[in-house]
């Protein structure tokens, strides 16, 4: 086994997707899990906070980081089950997340397909649960495995163990910063079927819908309203869509009769890029930061301004939406 390669003072401007100016005190790329617990003993031999990066796609760099980022550089996709209606795929987490998707559509493989061009790796996806057009991945995860940080043992969590809810996860409350992904097992369906229940989907799909048509229409929809974060410095959805209760809904639908929302469960859910929008954050700047022209859930930073500059530039939307429609927003990606 070699020795693993530990980088002192480097830059994570290239591994974050906000293209954020941020160094950190040490850092090593792991492509095994023998690497990969070698940098956990290094961390734990020289006392050193960890962070696990792989694209940087939802990470908000608030400053330098003082301890050991490590970056998920882990590959391999493997059929480990292969029934009559379903199959099921182990795959590393440093593995691209549209790869991954474009590779299941390629095989006629159903439940990722409404997925395709989230930025990304593998290993985030359980983190966030991430979701668009009416799928979530909590749908198709059989189990995230994973290494305990403080003992490099091997732990592997169900799907119900990993208490999956809206963009949120155990990964992000009691197991925060205790364990690294390091791969994630789906079960995919043969079966054609797909999840249209989005209506701009449905309507940019029209009669075609097999799991290649809904990804090409995605790709193609999210082509047109979602900037490339290799062009347009970004992490995607910078906010949470609010839930608000039937009450308050009333209120708000009274004084805007155009408010875009949706039920769920007794309550209901607002389109957080339409109040963005109806304040007038729409292409306002500060500081080198703005929303993006197109979808104003997204904060795009051109200039490659400081995350202190992005946060108060967030913390400044948040306050206007308060005020505006007594609604608090909530931030998606995860702050360091």
């Amino acid at each position: 086994m070699g020795q693993l390669k530990i980088i002192r003072n480097a830059e994570l401007q290239t591994y974050n997707s906000l293209a954020v100016p941020a160094q950190a005190t040490h850092l090593a790329a792991v492509g095994s899990l023998a690497e990969l617990k070698q940098a956990l003993v290094f961390a734990g031999e020289h006392q050193l906070p960890i962070l696990v990066l792989g694209e940087g796609s939802n990470t908000v760099l608030s400053k330098d980081f003082s301890g050991l980022v490590i970056l998920n550089r882990l590959r391999g996709i493997d059929v480990v089950s292969d029934m009559e209606e379903f199959v099921e795929l182990v795959v590393a987490a440093g593995e691209n997340w549209h790869t991954l998707v474009a590779y299941t559509v390629e095989h006629g493989w159903s439940g990722l397909e409404n997925l395709a061009l989230i930025p990304g790796l593998v290993g985030a996806a359980p983190i966030q649960n991430i979701g668009a057009y009416g799928v979530e991945v909590k749908d198709t995860i059989v189990a995230v495995e994973c290494l305990d940080r403080a003992t490099g043992e091997p732990v592997s969590l169900t799907n119900d163990e990993c208490e999956f809810a809206y963009r949120d996860s155990i990964f992000k409350r009691s197991l925060n910063d205790k364990l690294v992904i390091t791969a994630v097992r789906f079960r995919l369906s043969k079966n054609t079927a797909c999840n249209l229940s989005y209506p701009a989907l449905a309507a940019e799909v029209g009669e075609a819908k097999s799991p290649l048509d809904v990804f090409k229409a995605v790709c193609d929809i999210r082509a047109r309203k979602l900037p490339s974060p290799k062009q347009t410095p970004n992490v995607g959805s910078f906010f949470k869509n609010p839930v608000v209760s039937a009450e308050q809904h009333k209120k708000l639908r009274d004084e805007f009769p155009e408010l875009v929302s949706f039920a769920v469960d007794g309550s209901y859910k607002l389109a957080a890029a339409w109040l963005i929008d109806k304040a007038g954050w729409k292409q306002k700047a500060v500081n080198g930061v703005q929303v993006h022209q197109k979808q104003a859930l997204v904060i795009c930073n051109p200039q490659r301004r400081s995350g202190s500059a992005i946060l108060n530039y967030a913390k400044q939307i948040q306050a206007d939406i308060l005020s505006k429609f007594g609604v608090e927003l909530e931030i998606e990606p995860r702050i360091y």
